[in-house]
């Protein structure tokens, strides 16, 4: 094994970060890359990622860091949970598979169709390969975003990814045009899609980019008082001329198109963590600058109370009165993949399996054939993958999401300690959001969910220039 850091070879593996930020940047655009083209593209770009990494780490350009290290066990959650969904699609004997998912085998029996723990082994094959590249993204982030310049990077690419799709999203609903990914929306029309086809969706997008760009805030504020009114004035215009400007701005344009979607778990996932989450962060600072209670307090009422109120919140408002447990249909989806990880605690119903499974447990108060996904992931990652892997996965976010908090506490340089307030943010906000939606089954989303669990580990350990050990074999 060889561990390195950048400021021993620096430049070989500089191409493949390159490579890598080009792909966060391209996945949302074709419809968060929720097409099997589009998600087949994703898997080759990643693909190709990691066997050219592979090749420079055989031939001795790269080689691994402590993030990479330190992070073994939520990579070996990933494997594991990959490995079994490859079990998943195995034909096994009657008497294994009575034994492990009887109600698996009961309806194979029927049906006369594959023998295997999969009721849908051709979408489990594909959600085979979809895990596998984010076991790889989340590998690669650790890999190449090995020093502090490069994570300054890759948090600029999300923030401009973020801010792109918002006013792309606000321009389109504001002007009418209602055009998503080069074609005219068929859903969704009135509200901000982005190139997303659902508003949730670019939500969900956009709570984990405002995450990373309040974090990139947070780190480019001067932790010292200015010292007099001419001090103050320099910061002040040096913060007009400076990149922070271009950040705040993005900053708004997002709370803009977030307010826009309309979505409700939507804003309330991002009002939440960052309320919940900036507390967290004066209080793990220990020292309250007047900096950081004036970007907090702007983002709470100016971004949310006047931009939003004239964008449009009082609508989400009324979206969320207007909310009953009678009118909404998802609960009724809820209760039936319920039911799903009842019938399948063990070994689950076969990732990717719940479209075509739900119809038999549609008991006639939904829709038929209208709902793909079950409108809450973590009723869905049981029901497909079954409890113990549920867990394995369940383990793996929390244990990144704990990383990231102990970043925010331990770590003393600006950036990290921004960047880990970023990812600490961005987990919460979409595991609220994910209770009432299934951003996680969007490859885009889930790729960029893999970044901000990898941006945890590598805030809480990655070492400043000069300190890490020289590479040894």
């Amino acid at each position: 094994m060889r561990t390195h850091n950048s400021a021993f070879l620096p430049a070989a593996d500089r191409p493949l970060f390159i490579a890598y930020l080009a792909l966060l940047l391209w996945l949302p655009l074709p419809l968060g890359s929720n097409r099997i083209w589009a998600w087949s593209l994703m898997e080759v770009w990643i693909l190709t990622l990691a066997i050219v990494w592979l090749i420079l780490f055989l031939r001795g350009k790269v080689g691994i860091n402590s993030a990479f290290v330190n992070a073994s066990t939520v990579t070996a959650c990933f494997f594991f949970t990959t490995l079994w969904l490859i079990v998943q699609t195995l034909p096994l004997p009657d008497a294994v598979l009575s034994a492990l998912s009887p109600q698996a085998y009961a309806i194979h029996s029927v049906a006369n169709s594959h023998s295997s723990l999969s009721l849908d082994v051709y979408a489990t094959r594909q959600s085979v390969l979809e895990t596998l590249c984010y076991l790889l993204l989340f590998c690669l982030t650790l890999l190449l975003v090995n020093d502090t310049r490069r994570v300054k990077m890759l948090a600029r690419v999300i923030v401009f990814a973020g801010a792109f799709q918002a006013a792309y999203g606000a321009l389109m609903t504001l002007s009418g045009l209602e055009y998503g990914f080069f074609v005219e929306k068929e859903f969704g029309r009135g509200v901000a899609t982005g190139t997303f086809v659902n508003r949730n969706h670019l939500a969900g997008f956009l709570e984990m980019s405002l995450a990373v760009g309040v974090g990139l805030m947070l780190a480019e504020l001067s932790p010292q008082r200015a010292a007099d009114w001419r001090d103050r004035t320099r910061r002040i215009l040096e913060a007009l001329l400076s990149a922070k400007a271009l950040t705040r701005l993005a900053l708004v344009i997002m709370v803009i198109a977030l307010v826009l979607t309309r979505s409700r778990m939507g804003n309330i996932g991002f009002l939440v963590s960052l309320t919940v989450v900036g507390a967290f962060y004066l209080f793990a600072i220990r020292r309250i600058t007047r900096g950081s209670l004036i970007f907090f307090a702007s983002l709470l009422i100016i971004d949310l109370l006047i931009v939003s109120n004239f964008f449009g919140i009082e609508q989400v408002a009324e979206r969320l009165q207007q909310t009953t447990l009678e009118t909404e249909e998802r609960d009724e989806v809820s209760k039936e993949a319920l039911a799903m990880v009842r019938d399948f605690p063990l070994t689950g119903i076969g990732a990717g399996s719940f479209y075509s499974t739900y119809p038999m447990y549609n008991i006639g108060d939904v829709a038929p054939g209208f709902y793909r996904h079950a409108h809450n992931d973590y009723l869905q990652f049981a029901a497909e993958f079954g409890l113990p892997a549920f867990a394995l996965l369940g383990f793996s976010v929390l244990a990144s999401f704990f990383a990231a908090i102990r970043a925010m506490i331990k770590r003393r340089d600006r950036l990290l300690q921004g960047m880990s307030f970023a990812a600490t943010m961005g987990i919460l906000a979409l595991l609220i959001h994910s209770a009432v939606d299934f951003n996680l089954q969007i490859p885009a989303n889930a790729a960029m969910f893999v970044v901000l669990l990898a941006l945890a580990w590598i805030c809480r350990y990655l070492k400043p220039a000069g300190r890490e050990r020289k590479p040894w074999k």
